[in-house]
Formats: C-alpha cells, sequence, structure tokens
C-alpha cells in the first residue's frame, strides 16, 4: 500500500494503532517489501529476547544472571511480563527498573519478587498499574527551550530545504504527545497552516497505551501549558470546560501509533526524528540495537534530537555531532569501506655490464634495506639476503646458492615454501602478518612478511623477493592504542551511564513530586469534601435533633392519652372489650378482667368469640357482624345469663356498639358487658 493510499484510510484526526512501516525492517531485520534493500540494518545474531527452547538455556541464564549480579526472581518477573504482556524490559537499566517494579509491590503491600509474580498471575488487571509506574512519562511543550530555538533558527532551514514534497518527522517515546505537538507548533510557524497540512506527517509513537490515548485527545490543564508562550496558547489552543485542546485542523497530520523500539520496525524516510530522554532507560547493548534502527529509520540528509543526557559518544560510526552540546547529530554513511590493500611495487634490478658502478649502488641500496629480505631463484635457491637478514636469521654469504629449503628460515618462523608457491601460481603479493618469532631469553618479534614473485618481461620466472617487516613497534603501540581507546570509550560510557542514571533519576523525582502535587490537591479535594460532609451532618445532626425533641413531645401527648383513656375505661364499673372488624380484642379493662378473670395482654389481640369466659359469646355473633358490618343503628342490647370468674351465676347486659376511628368508617365495635344487681 502506498503512502497515498494509506493515508487515505485516516478518516480526520483518527490515528492507526501503528505507524506505517512501508519498506522497513522487521523485528529481525529484513525489509517488509518484496524487493530487497541492500542499506537494511542486519541483526543475524540471535536475539537476547528470543523465547527459550529448553530447560538447559534457562539454567545457563539463571547461571550467568548470577555472575553478573543480576536477581533471578526479577530476571524471571521481566520473562513473564514479555511472554504474558508484550512487554520487553529486558533491555533497560536494572536499577532504575528495579526501582520503578519495587515502588509497585510496596504500594501492593508484597516483599518478595516471586510473590509479586503469583501476585500478577492471579490478579491480573495489576498489570496496567505495575505498566503505568514503570513507563515514566515526564514530558512537556518544548523542553528544554534552548535546544528547541537552535532547531528553529539553525537547522529547521536547512532541513526544509532539503526535503521533499512531503516532511516527514517522528517523536520516539512521545508520553502524553506535548513534544509532538511541540513539533506541529514549530513546523507550523516555519511553514504556514496551509502548507503544514499539506506537506507535513507526524509520526509519534510510545509503547505505553494510555499515555497514548491520552495523546490523541491533545487535552491539556493549564499547568501543562507552561512551556508555551501566551500568544502560542491562544492561536494553537482552544479552552473546553477549563482545559485547552489543540486546533484540529493541525491535529490531523499527527499520526499516534503504538511501537517499541527494541522489537517493532521502525518508520522509514524520515527527515526530523526526536528520540529525546528515552535511550537513557536502556543498557548499552539495547541502546546500540535502537541506534541501528534509528539510523536506518533517517534519511541521508536526516537529523536526530536528542535528549540532554545522550551524547553517542560510543556511537559515532552511525551518527555525526551537529552541534553536540544541543545534542543534535546527523546520519553517517555506515558503507563497508572497501579493504585497501597494500601493493608493494618491485624493483626489477636491470644488470647492466656497461655501468657496474650503478648496478653496485643498488646491490648495496638493497644490502643496507631497514627490513630483512631475502631473493630465491627460480630453481629455489637462495640468491640473495640483505644484511639485516643475515643478522635476524643468521644467514651468511656462504648460504647463497644452498637451496632455501634447507634454511631454517623458510620454515621457522613461518612455513615460506608453500607461500613462494602460492604467490608464483597467483603472480600476486603475499601478505603474512602477525607472524611471530621467539628466541630464549629474548622479547617476542613480530614480522609482517611479504612474499613477491618476480617476472621477466617475456613472462618467464625470475625468482621470489621475500620481505620480513619488523612491527613489533608498531603492534605493540597499537595494542597500548587500542587499550587506550578502550579505556577512553569505557570512561566514555560509564559517563554516559552516570549522566543517564541522574538524568533517569530527575525524571523519577519530577514524576514523584508531579504524583506528590496530585496527591496533595486529591488530599485537599477530599478535605474539602469532608468540610462538606461535615457540615451536612451537622446539619442533620440538629435536624435529628428537633425531630427526636417533637417525638418526645408527641410521646408525651400520647402517654398522657393513653393515662386519660385507661382512666376513663378503669372507671367504668362494667366491663368493657372493644374489637376491630375481625372481631379481634383491642381493649380489655380492668372490670372486664375482674368479670371473666381474664387479664388484657391474654386477650389482645384474639377473637372474642374464641375466648372461654362465663359469657356465652357465641350468641353475641349477630349483634357484632351487625354493627361492624353497618347495617345496625348504631348498637344492640342483650341480656344474657352467665358464670362470673369466682362460678357464680350472673345476670349481663351486653350493649354492642359501632366503634368508628374516623367519622363515616367503621372500623370495630364496642362492646359493653354490665352486671345486673
Amino acid at each position: 500500500m502506498d503512502e497515498t493510499a494509506r493515508e487515505a484510510q485516516e478518516p480526520g484526526a483518527e490515528t492507526p494503532q501503528r505507524p506505517p512501516t512501508d519498506g522497513v525492517p522487521s523485528g529481525d531485520g529484513a525489509p517488509r517489501d518484496d524487493a530487497p534493500r541492500d542499506d537494511a540494518p542486519r541483526d543475524d545474531a540471535p536475539r537476547d529476547d528470543a523465547p527459550r527452547d529448553d530447560g538447559a538455556d534457562d539454567a545457563a541464564d539463571t547461571g550467568d544472571d548470577l555472575a553478573a549480579g543480576l536477581d533471578p526472581d526479577f530476571e524471571a518477573l521481566l520473562v513473564y511480563l514479555r511472554e504474558r504482556r508484550g512487554f520487553d524490559f529486558t533491555g533497560y537499566k536494572r536499577p532504575s527498573l528495579s526501582r520503578r517494579v519495587r515502588r509497585r509491590m510496596a504500594e501492593v503491600g508484597i516483599g518478595s519478587v516471586s510473590e509479586y509474580q503469583d501476585h500478577l498471575e492471579v490478579h491480573p488487571d495489576e498489570f496496567a498499574p505495575l505498566f503505568n509506574t514503570i513507563l515514566i512519562n515526564v514530558t512537556s511543550f518544548f523542553r528544554d527551550r534552548a535546544a528547541w530555538d537552535h532547531l528553529r533558527d539553525h537547522l529547521l532551514p536547512e532541513l526544509l530545504a532539503s526535503a521533499g514534497p512531503v516532511i516527514r518527522v517522528w517523536s520516539a517515546g512521545c508520553a502524553s504527545g506535548q513534544e509532538a505537538y511541540s513539533l506541529a507548533i514549530l513546523l507550523t510557524d516555519a511553514l504556514g497552516a496551509d502548507e503544514f497540512r499539506r506537506r507535513v506527517k507526524i509520526y509519534a509513537t510510545d509503547v505505553d497505551e494510555e499515555a497514548l490515548a491520552h495523546a490523541r485527545q491533545a487535552l491539556y490543564t493549564e499547568r501543562e501549558l507552561e512551556g508555551l508562550t501566551p500568544a502560542q496558547v491562544g492561536e494553537y489552543f482552544t479552552s473546553e470546560n477549563g482545559r485547552y485542546v489543540f486546533r484540529k485542523d493541525l491535529r490531523r497530520s499527527v499520526i499516534f501509533g503504538r511501537n517499541d523500539l527494541v522489537q517493532d520496525a521502525p518508520i522509514s524516510h524520515i527527515d526530523l526524528l526526536l528520540c529525546r530522554n528515552t535511550l537513557m532507560y536502556f543498557t548499552a547493548e539495547t541502546q546500540a540495537r535502537i541506534l541501528g534502527r534509528l539510523h536506518y529509520a533517517l534519511k541521508p540528509t536526516g537529523l536526530l534530537f536528542l535528549g540532554k543526557a545522550e551524547m553517542l559518544l560510543a556511537h559515532n560510526q552511525l551518527f555525526a555531532p551537529v552541534d553536540l552540546t544541543r545534542r543534535f547529530f546527523r546520519k553517517r554513511d555506515s558503507g563497508s569501506v572497501p579493504d585497501r590493500r597494500l601493493v608493494v611495487p618491485t624493483a626489477r634490478v636491470a644488470a647492466d655490464d656497461a655501468d657496474e658502478d650503478l648496478a653496485r649502488l643498488r646491490h648495496e641500496a638493497l644490502l643496507s634495506g631497514p627490513a630483512a629480505q631475502f631473493a630465491v631463484d627460480a630453481d629455489g635457491r637462495l640468491a640473495m639476503a640483505n644484511r639485516q637478514a643475515e643478522r635476524l636469521f643468521g644467514v651468511e654469504q656462504r648460504d647463497v646458492g644452498r637451496p632455501f629449503q634447507d634454511l631454517e628460515v623458510s620454515y621457522r618462523p613461518v612455513e615460506l615454501r608453500a607461500s613462494i608457491a602460492e604467490a608464483v601460481q597467483t603472480r600476486r603479493p603475499l601478505w603474512l602478518r602477525g607472524v611471530e618469532r621467539r628466541r630464549p631469553g629474548q622479547e617476542p618479534q613480530l614480522f609482517d612478511v611479504q612474499v613477491v614473485s618476480l617476472w621477466r618481461e617475456d613472462g618467464e620466472l625470475l625468482g621470489t623477493a621475500i620481505l620480513f617487516d619488523d612491527v613489533t613497534r608498531y603492534r605493540q603501540l597499537q595494542g597500548e592504542l587500542e587499550f587506550a581507546n578502550r579505556q577512553l570509550e569505557t570512561a566514555y560510557e560509564e559517563l554516559q551511564s552516570a549522566n543517564e542514571e541522574l538524568e533517569t533519576t530527575n525524571e523519577e523525582l519530577q514524576s514523584t513530586v508531579e504524583e506528590l502535587e496530585t496527591t496533595n490537591e486529591e488530599l485537599q479535594s477530599t478535605n474539602e469534601e469532608l468540610e462538606t460532609m461535615n457540615e451536612e451532618l451537622q446539619s442533620m445532626n440538629d435536624e435529628l435533633s428537633s425531630t427526636n425533641e417533637e417525638l418526645r413531645a408527641t410521646t408525651d401527648e400520647v402517654g398522657a392519652v393513653n393515662r386519660f383513656m385507661n382512666g376513663v375505661l378503669s372507671s367504668f364499673r362494667a366491663g368493657v372489650a372493644v374489637v376491630d372488624a375481625e372481631l379481634r380484642v383491642l381493649v380489655w379493662n380492668a372490670a372486664a378482667e375482674d368479670l371473666w378473670g381474664l387479664r388484657q395482654d391474654e386477650v389482645a389481640g384474639r377473637h372474642l368469640l374464641n375466648l372461654d369466659v362465663g359469657l356465652p359469646v357465641s350468641r353475641l355473633q349477630a349483634l357484632l357482624r351487625r354493627q361492624v358490618s353497618g347495617e345496625g343503628d348504631g348498637h344492640d342490647t342483650l341480656e344474657l345469663d352467665a358464670v362470673n370468674r369466682r362460678g357464680r351465676p350472673v345476670r349481663v347486659r351486653v350493649t354492642v356498639t359501632t366503634f368508628s376511628e374516623t367519622p363515616g368508617q367503621r372500623h370495630g365495635a364496642v362492646v359493653l358487658m354490665d352486671p345486673i344487681a
């Protein structure tokens, strides 16, 4: 799919899940398009994050971890995170990574790494807060303003002049998007809004999906806009509900997607690449792999913009510094330099019988040369040995004419007979480098030996010249130089690592400060809510106190009414019973208790007609039903013979009257039982 077709699939400000990677290498370095690319970075070596095939490899890795001072449980946790969630943290620096993970463990209340891994297996929702803790999203608009001003004033004009019709910019490790929108503001100021929308594509990538989701919204608080001038805020942002949203017409040119710099393929053909304060979290080996990908991503004229903690001192073969102070680098051509072959011209000594002095001069020049030299004729006999050869290898003038293979120098310190045959056969000079010669009680000597076949003009073999060049001192100096370079590179790397660690700690502290500020604001808000709730509770307490007082007064009134009613009922000489519509006893006065021998608590709620008393209550059923149903004229009277609680016969006048709590409604009946004297 070409760029036009791909952009046609981007509706408005929607962003793809993964940025386009046409023609770029996959995670193992192979190009994604069908045509092979010679400039693609190669990564044929086994990946350190490749899955293990057997337990023996795991055991070997555990031994290597112990030898390297790594915590096996912590390394196992990193492998678990990679295999279960696809986040490969094995390339991150251990001190910072361990601090972040153990901080999350402390928040959960777990002290052991292995226990925390078990906790992750049981609670999958713990992955999200763990990743949010590990991935430090510290960023701002135009962070390190001096570097951005230098980019705008000195580097951007040349970059725009050399760019093609489409300007491709990549913000790697964009966090919550401030850096990507800073690029949009910078390029809009340089090109104009119309030109920006037509030519510019900004790819912003990160591994943190939550941060990318925040970045796609382009919604920021007033505090998050601190790096912008009031004019920039007014021109590029609109206020919505107390927050500020980036201009939608420019936001369509900013494409957000997830990209893991360690594992995923880079975006290709980039004019400007920002990877600021991201490399410092990775180990040196992982940094080298990432930089190889970034080198591939850039155009030949591309510009790399790093953070203030990243200097690339050990990677000058990939990037040349443009402004080391402000961390700008240019892509360097990393093509292999062809081997330079040293061809030593051979001098053909032409015998000139007419000029004996000239021949003698040539002969003496060969004999007095600083390098040991032999000449072997076409028959394999020693034809000449200069003075240096005689001194070093003990060859004398009487050895001239002897077969070369009979001399010790033909096989010690190096086998020369086969080399002579090869040089004659190929007709090319043959080098034997780093030949070591050891002698008892003396320091070893190193020689670069050159074997050159000599030919007549008619193509007939003259013989072979053998030159021993003493490079002992050169190799010593070369070794000392390499050692000094390694020490210098180690010092640079340690300095770089210390600088990155310091910057990482600084960002962690900044992140902690922001978290503390957020926590403080939340606590302040919680305190205000508690104050509000306290006032509401105080108001409710006052209302409850008032209600309690009213309830107490009502209770006193009800008690007074009850006492009054009890007094009234107790004053009757006749027994009184009040029943409801179902003829269940509601009231039973003291006279009824004395008359029939049943207490109030014994008859309360029972059916009147079911009471076992001396009164034939069954004869009252018709009267009660008539008064309860409202069919009577208000009251009925009936005289009955009964037996009181003492067992004495008594004549009782029973009057049944309708009982109503509300005027006009019937709810029961009052039964008045008056003994006749």
